[in-house]
């Protein structure tokens, strides 16, 4: 049987790329799997859309076995993170593969050599395509549908990467916080910890005002590079970028799940937790907005109760050992009082004790794991 990698141009062939999931039948067959919607996916593809692609570029790869698509996988050369890291790191994602280690190695020899013709020494990944969207291979955790905005595949995938010679980076988490759960209940103990030290930092928490909206991205960008700039692999992300990304996700927030934290009035922290809208989206079958995925993100917006908590940052002058409980005391606190019997705190770095231990206090655990994983170009 003849194999081949073939690069992606425009057009057609983009379409064809982003169509790989739905022939992949180990993908969707499997009852976890939810149908990504194909705008967002081509948004993260668009190099001339999307602002992340003013300071990267990418090529994208597709393998036909008898001319069946078997395969996909992009390149991805993010200049801002070597930049920011003074390094020479290539990236590879949007990786889809049948069950087969000849197709696998031949897509990342494919993305590889394309790295390596660009000077870079390391290809990691899956980076969709950078760490600010998704990111890392799930390696456990399969038995439920993914939250919304987070990468999801088949358990076979690992055994794929680890035969073609790539090795653990990283371990991302996702925790399960129960606070809607029968016989759930916040410790007394910490609530009032929580409130003393409120009071004692002069905190106050607001939710985002959805009249000026976009003055409020203005203060939520300036925290979230503010908060993440030595997090592993986080690269600034430009105010067009933010604004990208805060366009796309306006219509889907619930106010009172988007709040700022201020200390004497001046912005110090924020967290941002989105509905899983992927309840409903596993019945958009095909991935396409209009005319029912649309109108299915719509009406559940108000039903929806399940959520994931995508963002939590708190500026580096303010930060102390008792400011992270009282975020989790005043979002377990919303939760509570909205109706939600969950949510998903994700992703959180394996050796972030930091941000770890408050999140298991309010009872986290830990209930699925991605990896991300390097492996030496020009292997």
């Amino acid at each position: 049987m003849s194999l081949e990698v073939i690069p992606v141009e425009r057009g057609r062939d983009l379409s064809r790329f982003v169509d790989v999931p739905w022939r992949i039948p180990a993908v969707v067959n499997d009852p976890a799997w939810v149908p990504p919607l194909r705008m967002m996916v081509r948004d993260n593809l668009d190099t001339k859309g999307n602002p992340f692609y003013r300071d990267a570029e990418r090529r994208l790869f597709i393998a036909r076995r008898d001319g069946k698509v078997v395969g996909r996988i992009a390149a991805i050369e993010n200049r801002a993170h070597n930049r920011t890291w003074d390094d020479r790191v290539g990236f590879f994602g949007f990786f889809e593969c049948v069950d087969d280690a000849g197709v696998a190695a031949r897509l990342f020899d494919a993305a590889g050599a394309w790295l390596a013709g660009r000077g870079l020494t390391v290809m990691r990944g899956p980076m969709s395509p950078s760490t600010n969207q998704e990111c890392g291979l799930l390696v456990d955790g399969f038995q439920e549908h993914p939250q919304f905005l987070t990468p999801w595949n088949p358990p076979y995938y690992e055994g794929l990467l680890d035969g073609a010679g790539f090795s653990m980076a990283k371990e991302l988490l996702g925790y399960w916080l129960p606070y809607g759960e029968p016989g759930f209940q916040l410790d007394p103990k910490l609530s009032a910890l929580a409130q003393r030290a409120a009071e004692r930092a002069n905190m106050t928490f607001r939710d985002l005002q959805p009249h000026r909206f976009w003055a409020e991205v203005e203060i939520v960008w300036e925290v979230y590079n503010s908060a993440w700039e030595r997090n592993w692999g986080f690269v600034p992300m430009t105010r067009d970028e933010f604004l990208h990304m805060a366009k796309s996700l306006k219509p889907l927030l619930v106010p009172q799940f988007a709040f700022v934290a201020e200390v004497g009035g001046a912005p110090a922290g924020f967290m941002l937790c989105v509905p899983d809208y992927n309840v409903v989206l596993k019945g958009n079958r095909n991935g396409r907005l209009f005319p029912l995925g649309l109108a299915r993100i719509l009406r559940g917006k108000s039903t929806l109760r399940t959520g994931r908590i995508i963002a939590l940052g708190i500026k580096e002058e303010f930060r102390s050992r008792s400011i992270l409980p009282v975020f989790m005391h005043e979002a377990a606190r919303r939760a509570l009082a909205y109706g939600s019997p969950g949510a998903e705190a994700s992703w959180i770095l394996e050796e972030n004790t930091a941000m770890r231990q408050p999140v298991e206090s309010f009872g986290g655990r830990v209930y699925r794991r991605w990896r991300v994983f390097d492996r030496p170009i020009g292997r």
